[in-house]
Order: structure tokens, then sequence, then C-alpha cells
């Protein structure tokens, strides 16, 4: 089954109703049927962002409970090539969440991504393939 790859962007609009993106959000989420995919990267990220707010931090919390999403885990042996990624765009530059998730593209085989970040028509997995992205 076709899976799609989450960045912080979307999880953080979907939560803020301040956010320029939350209706494109709640509207993705309505209308996707497909698996999402994320890291611990992502949802530590998301959940800074959202520490305005402790109850919308708390209502994210319960949605990943509720199996909104599937957390991929990030092992020691995957530092390195984690550790290339973010030297190759070091000048964009690429943080720690993007680059698990370039990462995850590479290990699970998946090229779609839902995001708000720019970033991710310059990255490339496994050094050539693009995105296919969704944005909000």
């Amino acid at each position: 089954m076709k899976k799609i790859l989450i960045d912080s962007g979307p999880l953080i609009a979907l939560f803020d109703k301040s956010d320029k993106y939350h209706e494109s959000a709640i509207k993705f989420i309505q209308n996707n049927k497909l698996p999402l995919i994320t890291t611990i990267a992502s949802i530590t990220e998301t959940l800074h962002l959202l520490d305005f707010n402790r109850n919308a931090q708390i209502d994210f919390l319960e949605w990943i409970n509720n199996g909104a999403l599937e957390i991929q885990n990030i092992e020691i042996s995957d530092f390195n090539r984690i550790k290339g990624l973010t030297e190759k765009y070091r000048d964009l530059p690429m943080d720690f969440a993007d680059s698990c998730l370039v990462f995850l593209a590479e290990k699970l085989n998946i090229n779609t991504i839902v995001t708000i970040d720019i970033d991710f028509s310059i990255y490339r997995i496994k050094d050539k393939n693009t995105f296919e992205i969704i944005y909000l």
C-alpha cells in the first residue's frame, strides 16, 4: 500500500487554528486515505512549535495515540546517512527533522510527502529521485 510522509509544518497547522495553513491541513486530513508516516524528530518539532498552547499539544498527542500517524524509528546505524544528508544540504540548511524524513523516504521507498516546506523540492531521494510533494 502506498504511504505518505508528513512533515511537521502540516502537523503544526492542523493543531494551530491561527496558522495560515490550518484549513488546508484539515481538508488534507479529511480527504487523505493513505497511511501517514513520520519520525519522532518531526513529532518533537511539532510539539515544540505548539508550546504556546498546552491544549494543542495534548490534542496532538491524543490524535497520535488514536492511530493517526505511523512513527518510524531512527536507529543508531541510520545516523551516518542522516549526517551525510545534513552535510550535503548544509547550505539550506537541512534540519534534523527534514534529514530524518529524507532518510525514511530512502529506507521505505516512499517518494510522496505532505509539507509546506519548499526545501523538499530541492532534496533528492538516494541522491537522484525527486519528491512528489503535496503542498498545503
